[in-house]
């Protein structure tokens, strides 16, 4: 059996076809990509109940149209929003603030909880909660109103465990 030689005439290794001229079909980098923060999450430190800080990048996201408040939806307990009032520091800073304890009430939150937000545009977030042991938190109510305004007492969201 007769042995053959190959040359190789490419550079580097594994690298591909081709001089490398040419059109690529790659994604453009990350940095020319539009910025579209739409999800987030905070890790509650310090007491559940005070104003709670959002995520600069997110606060940078809606520079120019700052909302005065938001409006929280628990992602599996019914309709019902929370409004929460929004604070901007002047520093970039952008927190939930009061109507947050409501919410937070209602929803248990509590030292070293995970809360994802989703922007669901409106002025609408879509909230997660996650407990001590990072599983997911599950909430039903039975309340048909969908207007916190109006109610003095929170009326919490049932967690069914």
């Amino acid at each position: 059996m007769a042995s053959t030689s190959r040359t190789w005439t490419g550079r580097g290794r594994g690298r591909g076809r081709g001089s490398g001229s040419g059109s690529s079909s790659l994604p453009p980098p990350p940095s020319t990509l539009p910025l579209i923060i739409e999800e987030f999450f905070i890790i509650v430190y310090e007491d559940p109940l005070v104003k709670k800080e959002l995520p600069k990048k997110f606060a940078d996201y809606l520079d120019g149209k700052e909302p005065a408040k938001v409006y929280l939806r628990a992602a599996d307990c019914g309709p019902r929003l929370w409004t929460v009032e929004v604070l901007f520091d002047g520093q970039g800073r952008m927190y939930l603030d009061k109507g947050w304890e409501k919410f937070a009430i209602a929803h248990g939150v509590d030292f070293g909880w995970f809360v994802h937000f989703k922007y669901e545009g409106d002025d609408v977030l879509t909230v997660k909660v996650f407990d001590g042991t990072m599983c997911r938190r599950y909430y039903y109510s039975d309340d048909e109103d969908t207007d916190d305004e109006s109610d003095d007492d929170v009326k919490p969201c049932i967690h069914p465990l």
